[in-house]
């Protein structure tokens, strides 16, 4: 007889998001083992329901040791996923796993299952750990069930990566080859600082670079703490925080406020914010940093409103200025600051990359990523719903600061607050990218797309239905399907640029590329429309 299957569930660390998606990850694990059961093969749950939390996730490192030693280590094993998850919390368990692993996420907007399920795929695959994985709107149609049913009896699911060109085979123009070639040796003889605010977001093991492989790149890491940040705010006077929040109203920016600390955005929240962000650019210039990433999520979060009012403004060169108070100097003047959220470093390798390029072609160098969230069809066409929680530059929205909207985080995810950088992306051409290690190798994933406008009412739908308070991009791939990018992707996050056409977006792609190889990476070209 074969052993039953094993399923398990990877959640949140804060309580509050556990118990109110929890409801969510039920309905999608009663469907994933009604699948299993139905191709005739038992389904064993790794871990209880927990009456006292009043959820079912496996919700620390600690919790997610004591399930993996009660878990045959021959077992197939199933990773269900309809929400955003730490991958830390059961990581070590999949690190020496013997069994077939399965990662499943649904395809829904509603809780960032999807999210969760590339950010563990991003970390098995830096890992070199094998596995398969699927995803499905309700696990009752072909593609999944063929999968599962390869899965069940033994193989590895393999999804059609078709899409993907290595750039060694393929004939760069040859502006572009100088452009890179100059770009990558002016970067390895003059090296980058990359300031890290505390590593390891949310145990996001996929978004750390090994620092050799980093160093070969010419960056290098001055690693910061989140309480040294703190600190700094601590010394920013509200005169000076009160300049930022009347240059963001003076230039059309709306804040969303409210009474109640603990439901709406205030404005003390604000306040507090502005003081991140001048303290950020003061600790920045101190330590000589080309980039920065403030992870956040663990301790700042008790202490402070969300950095992501923050990471919006960093991004974009037009911004409230910031002096150093003893010289008066302006902090980074004319230029953006990158910043990668959740301390994400291959997208801070990669937005260092992409504002040198862009500002050497002479386009505008704004760049952001987001998470790879959602994606429904539109009139033929599938879009994909790329949203973050609030790092996006106002240079990339519908109106720029005009069109722009503060409202306060959810409480569940953000308990002391803080407003986003909230808009809809305008349309136009982009190039998106994915800065990746894999197997000990770092490896870089381009490709084009187009943002589109959807009607006001469909925009509206897909902000209810994943998180209405966060910034939101419309974006068709070009030459990629839905299932090809979940079936390469590498990541949670999805690096964007804006160029000025598409002739011009081919141009960056392949100067970009060229940067990306000459610094020491693996390069693949994604899709079509590029150029090459």
């Amino acid at each position: 007889m074969l052993e039953p299957v094993i399923l398990i569930a990877s959640g949140d660390l804060r309580p509050a998001a556990n118990q109110q998606c929890w409801a969510a990850q039920q309905r999608v694990e009663e469907a994933v083992t009604a699948a299993i059961r139905k191709l005739g093969r038992e389904v064993r749950r790794g871990h209880p329901y927990d009456p006292e939390k009043k959820h079912g996730f496996i919700d620390s490192q600690k919790y997610g040791m004591e399930v993996f030693r009660a878990i045959p280590p021959e077992a197939p094993l199933v990773v269900v996923e309809a929400v955003w998850q730490y991958s830390h919390h059961v990581f070590h368990g999949l690190y020496s796993h013997r069994g077939p692993i399965l990662t499943v996420a649904n395809w829904s907007g509603e809780w960032p299952g999807l999210v969760g399920m590339l950010n563990l795929n991003g970390g098995l695959t830096k890992a070199g750990i094998p596995y398969s994985t699927l995803w499905s709107e309700d696990f009752t149609d072909e593609f999944f069930l063929s999968g599962l049913k390869t899965w069940l009896a033994g193989g590895r699911v393999v999804h059609d990566t078709s899409h993907v060109r290595p750039l060694k085979g393929l004939k760069l123009p040859a502006d572009a080859e100088r452009i890179g070639a100059d770009l990558a040796a002016q970067l390895l003889r003059g090296k980058a600082i990359m300031g890290i605010f505390d590593e390891g977001c949310m145990g996001m093991y996929n978004a750390i670079i090994p620092d050799e492989l980093l160093h070969a790149t010419g960056v290098f890491k001055e690693r910061l703490s989140q309480s040294a940040l703190y600190a700094a705010m601590l010394q920013v006077s509200d005169a000076d925080a009160q300049s930022v929040r009347a240059w963001l109203d003076a230039k059309g920016m709306r804040f969303i406020t409210g009474p109640n600390h603990a439901t709406d955005l205030t404005d003390a929240q604000i306040l507090d914010q502005c003081k991140m962000y001048i303290a950020a650019l003061r600790i920045a210039d101190e330590f000589g940093c080309d980039t920065i990433g403030i992870q956040y999520q663990q301790g700042l979060k008790d202490l402070a409103p969300a950095s992501d009012l923050v990471e919006g403004l960093l991004n974009n060169v037009y911004r409230p200025p910031v002096q150093d108070p003893q010289t008066g100097r302006v902090l980074y003047e004319g230029k953006a600051l990158p910043h990668f959220n959740e301390v994400d470093e291959c997208a801070g390798l990669d937005g260092l990359v992409t504002n040198r390029a862009w500002t050497e072609l002479g386009y505008e160098p704004e760049t952001t990523l987001h998470d790879v969230r959602y994606g429904e069809t539109f009139n033929g066409e599938f879009v994909w719903v790329f949203e973050i929680s609030g790092a996006v530059p106002p240079a990339h929205l519908i109106g720029g600061y005009a069109g722009t909207v503060s409202e306060r985080q959810p409480p569940m995810y953000f308990p002391a607050g803080g407003g986003t950088v909230k808009g809809v992306c305008k349309p136009g051409e982009i190039v998106w990218s994915r800065v990746y290690v894999d197997s000990g190798v770092l490896k870089a994933d381009l490709g084009r797309a187009k943002v589109i406008e959807l009607p006001r009412e469909e925009n509206e739908r897909r902000w209810r239905i994943t998180t209405p308070q966060w910034p939101m991009m419309h974006a068709v791939t070009y030459g990629v399907s839905r299932d090809q990018l979940m079936a390469r992707h590498k990541a949670n996050h999805i690096q964007v640029a804006y160029a000025p056409g598409a002739e011009a977006a081919n141009r960056a792609l392949a100067a970009k590329a060229a940067m990306f190889r000459d610094l020491g990476l693996e390069v693949f070209v994604c899709g079509t429309n590029n150029g090459l």
